[in-house]
C-alpha cells in the first residue's frame, strides 16, 4: 500500500538538547541549581570566567583578586601562602592576567621613601577609571593653607599737628617698651601705627617718661597675644585731656599755639611763630 494512513501517529521530532527533555534539563552536561545572592558576592564577567586563552589558574586567581577588599595584599608571597600553588605558578598566572589587561602592577615610592608595588585589578579590560588611567602619576599635594588675614589694629588718637620731632620721639618710646617688658616687642608696622597715638599724648605736654609709665603700668599677667592692640587700647582709653593754657597775669585762657621745631636743637615746642625754644634763646642782657 502506497497511500498515507491518516490515523497513524506522527513521527516524533529529533531530540533537541534542553527542549524536549523533562523540566527543560539537558540530557547530559552541567545542570545549574542556582540561588540568587543578596549579600557577600562578586560579579564576574563571562569574558573572564570563559576566557579561551587564560589558564584555569589565572582565571581563578583573577576571580579571587576581584573578590577581596581594596587594600588586600595580592603579592606573589602572600598568594603563595594563601593557596597551594607555589610562587612560580602564581607568578606565571599573574603575568597572564597582565598580558590580557586584567591586572597591572607598578613600583611606587611612598612619602616615607619606601618602595611598594601597586596592583590595579580591572574586572573589564579596556575600561579605566580616571584614577587607574595614570597609576604612576603622583598624587597632587593639597594646597597649603593660607595664613588667616591679619586683624586690623584698633584706631589710635591723632595729633592735631604733624611734627617730625614728636613723631620720632614717639617711635623711640615705642621701641623702648620691650626693655621694660619683653612682651611689648613691636614690629615696625605696629610701631608706625601706634606712633600718632603717642604723638597725641606728647603734644598734650605729657613727658616721655609719663607715657612709658602709662603704657607699661599694671600689665596683665597672662601672655599678650596682640601687644600692639593692647597698647592701642591704652592710648585711646587713657588719653589725657588737653592742658589748660592760662595767662599768668590775668588768669584768662590764652590761645593754644601750634607745635614747631626749634631752629637750634630741633626739639618741638609751642610758639606763635617759628624760631628757637626757650632753652636755645639767647639770654637777655
Amino acid at each position: 500500500m502506497d497511500f498515507k494512513n491518516s490515523s497513524a501517529p506522527e513521527c516524533s521530532e529529533p531530540g533537541i538538547p534542553g527542549k524536549n527533555h523533562p523540566h527543560g534539563q539537558p540530557p547530559s552536561g552541567v545542570v545549574h541549581d542556582n540561588a540568587r545572592h543578596t549579600e557577600n558576592f562578586t560579579v564576574i564577567g563571562n569574558h573572564l570566567a570563559q576566557h579561551r586563552e587564560l589558564s584555569l589558574l589565572a582565571i581563578g586567581l583573577a576571580t579571587y583578586i576581584q573578590s577581596v577588599r581594596p587594600g588586600t595584599a595580592v603579592d606573589i608571597k602572600t598568594l603563595a601562602d594563601r593557596f597551594p600553588e607555589g610562587p612560580t605558578r602564581i607568578a606565571a598566572a599573574l603575568r597572564e592576567l597582565e598580558a590580557h589587561g586584567y591586572l597591572s602592577r607598578s613600583r611606587e615610592r611612598t612619602p616615607t621613601g619606601r618602595i611598594v608595588t601597586r596592583t590595579i585589578s580591572r574586572n573589564r579590560p579596556g575600561h579605566r577609571t580616571r584614577e587607574a588611567s595614570s597609576p604612576n602619576k603622583p598624587a597632587r599635594r593639597p594646597a597649603p593653607d593660607k595664613p588667616p588675614p591679619r586683624k586690623r589694629l584698633p584706631a589710635v588718637p591723632r595729633p592735631s599737628t604733624t611734627s617730625p620731632a614728636l613723631l620720632q620721639t614717639a617711635l623711640e618710646i615705642l621701641c623702648d617698651l620691650r626693655r621694660r617688658d619683653p612682651r611689648l616687642l613691636l614690629s615696625a608696622t605696629d610701631a608706625e601705627h601706634l606712633a600718632p597715638g603717642v604723638t597725641a599724648w606728647l603734644e598734650r605736654d605729657i613727658t616721655p617718661t609719663a607715657v612709658r609709665h602709662a603704657l607699661t603700668e599694671n600689665l596683665p599677667a597672662e601672655p599678650l597675644t596682640r601687644p600692639a592692640a593692647f597698647l592701642a587700647h591704652r592710648l585711646t582709653a587713657q588719653l589725657p585731656p588737653p592742658p589748660p593754657f592760662r595767662s599768668h597775669t590775668s588768669g584768662t585762657s590764652a590761645p593754644r599755639h601750634p607745635l614747631r621745631n626749634c631752629d637750634g636743637c630741633d626739639r618741638a615746642f609751642r610758639s606763635p611763630a617759628p624760631g628757637r625754644c626757650h632753652d636755645c634763646r639767647p639770654e637777655s642782657v
